[in-house]
């Protein structure tokens, strides 16, 4: 049967199950749009093609279903860009199009004429320019397939609008074959084997847990191994939710920002268990002092991953879930199901030496009567919420208190841009998160510097009466530039000052929503409780401690042992009269 590109374009996406698309129309992918005025599948109309990029990404790592965002050509596309990056550094399965002047016109500097495809080729897992109408299936097809097949990513299609209006047969590929393009999902048995025998030995192993678990739906298995093995985990940003914030085993996240005992437990360890990882700076600090003495294993299903950063004893390629189901397979054979108490009592000096370290240097901030420090409203999310919601946020100071003092439960439960950290993320997220997941409270924690970014979604949440709950940590800062100028460019706050900021709650409620505004410690709570167990969309603008900092800290260059744990302990090395080292 024939059909037009835009019948095809409509049809392939109903067969790949998607229900919503995240958006902004444009002259050169009209044809589309008006293609999906009578179709089921739902558009979203946001107000900024970055939003909708945001949006796409939000709804990916909330149902672990492929992300959808379109725009059109020129500045349609080139604003999708940063939210494309966003996905590509985070490992987000993202399909994204995009309208594009007609083919005859390409290379001729035509009206809204971009080289989208140059333009996105080192942000995509890979892209796309159509050429024939007869190759629009296949290419649909397997834009999903790279999306979410071994490790995901952003895939860019674009579209020139005489391919969106030409008529061709429709045949959709029922299966994809890719010469090349092979993913590795089981892992080395041997490697595995491996493996095993090292974490029976080790003395002070501990899990370095990332994306790849909650990408892979490997959180049960992770906890597995971390219960029956009686290791402690530490996680990455992105891996936050993949391992319950609140069990005995955490160790928090680890890292720049991360706990002062994650830290020094990994730089203690004598075997390290990466899991989906990527060794990433903001982890690892300076790579020659990062967990120094241990043997290391890393699992992850990118081979260009594997001792790209940091130099492995055992790695293994494979999806992280199916690589900890053998592995915790042969674990069990090796020590018994239940382990055997003798073998149980071997980790129980380094658990206890962990417990020490976790009683003595928690996480911690100067309560104050008289201004709202940000930490605790962060506290107080996690206590009305028990750990139930889904967080996204911006990116800054709020968002790695967020990473601190949020007790997390589930996986996909928290989305922040990781990688390329861009501003203005965390409500187009939420928004997309929402129509992923409605059976959770969605809670959008932004900076004023970033939520000023994309606030003019907040038309989106009006229309579509998003119960969407909004928290601004607001400092009048670009909070974490004015902390780093503090500390390392002696206090000179240049371009990050923010006092001249619109009154948010006004700005709520110009879109009819519900807003309000905090000052004064006593009135925090019923009003954040307020907000949290609202039933429609409500902004909440809390004006917390401008000068309030993120400890603890590791300076850029420095190992992760060479923490900053305060405003009067200026560097402070992770040590202990207990060593165990």
């Amino acid at each position: 049967m024939k059909m037009k590109g835009t019948e095809i374009f409509v049809e392939c996406l109903r067969r790949e199950g998607v229900d919503v698309v995240f958006g902004h129309p444009g002259g050169a992918i009209l044809p589309i749009y008006d293609q999906l005025y009578d179709a089921e599948i739902r558009h979203i109309l946001m107000r900024h093609e970055q939003a909708a990029a945001h949006a796409a990404d939000g709804y990916a790592r909330a149902s672990g279903r492929v992300g959808v965002a379109m725009a059109t050509s020129g500045p349609g596309a080139t604003n999708l860009v940063t939210g494309i990056a966003s996905a590509f550094m985070d490992s987000v399965p993202m399909v994204v199009f995009t309208g594009q002047v007609p083919s005859t016109l390409i290379g001729t500097d035509a009206f809204q004429e971009a080289d989208v495809v140059g333009i996105t080729r080192p942000c995509t897992k890979h892209n796309y320019l159509v050429l024939r109408t007869e190759d629009l299936a296949r290419t649909i097809r397997e834009a999903f397939y790279l999306a979410r097949m071994g490790r995901p990513g952003p895939v860019l299609v674009d579209l020139p609008k005489d391919i969106q209006l030409s008529e061709c047969e429709f045949d959709y590929p029922r299966e994809v074959h890719l010469r090349g393009y092979r993913p590795v999902l089981e892992g080395d048995r041997e490697a595995i084997r491996q493996a095993a025998v090292a974490i029976v030995e080790a003395e002070r192993p501990v899990i370095y847990a990332g994306g790849g678990v909650i990408a892979s739906e490997g959180a049960e298995e992770l906890r597995r191994l971390a219960e029956m093995g009686r290791i402690p985990v530490a996680t990455t940003l992105m891996g936050l939710g993949g391992f319950p914030t609140e069990h005995p085993l955490s160790l928090g996240m680890l890292g720049m920002h991360g706990s002062w005992y994650a830290n020094t437990a990994i730089s203690r360890c004598d075997l390290l268990i990466a899991l989906g990882v990527r060794f990433d700076d903001r982890v690892t600090g300076k790579l020659s002092e990062f967990a120094p003495t241990a043997r290391k294993i890393h699992v992850d299903i990118d081979p260009a991953e594997i001792n790209k950063n940091v130099r492995v004893d055992i790695p293994i390629v494979g999806d992280v879930r199916r690589v900890l189901s053998v592995l915790n397979a042969e674990v069990e054979g090796l020590l018994g199901a239940p382990p055997a108490a003798a073998w149980a009592q071997k980790r129980q000096r380094w658990l206890a030496q962990i417990a020490e370290w976790k009683r003595t240097y928690p996480f911690r901030y100067e309560y104050d009567d008289r201004v709202i420090k940000p930490q605790w409203v962060i506290e107080e999310i996690a206590r009305i919420t028990q750990g139930e919601a889904i967080l996204t946020t911006d990116v800054g100071q709020h968002q790695m208190w967020a990473a601190q003092y949020y007790r997390f439960k589930h996986p996909r439960t928290w989305i922040t841009s990781g990688g390329l950290g861009a501003m203005g993320f965390g409500l187009p997220a939420a928004i997309g998160a929402w129509f992923a997941r409605q059976d959770r409270p969605v809670i959008a924690i932004c900076g004023d510097g970033s939520f000023q970014m994309t606030m003019q979604e907040l038309a989106v949440v009006a229309e579509h009466r998003i119960p969407v709950k909004v928290v601004i940590l607001n400092n009048f800062f670009l909070g974490m530039v004015r902390q780093w100028q503090q500390i390392f460019y002696n206090g000179r706050y240049a371009a990050s000052d923010l006092r001249v900021s619109p009154d948010y709650a006004k700005i709520a409620e110009a879109y009819g929503l519900r807003g309000h505004t905090v000052r004064r410690p006593e009135e925090l709570v019923g009003l954040l409780e307020e907000t949290l167990l609202a039933s429609e969309p409500v902004i909440l603008d809390v004006q917390v401690a401008a000068e309030e900092n993120v400890y603890p800290m590791v300076p850029p260059g420095a190992a992760i042992t060479e923490m900053i744990l305060g405003p009067l302990e200026t560097t402070a090395v992770a040590d202990s009269k207990e060593s165990i080292a």
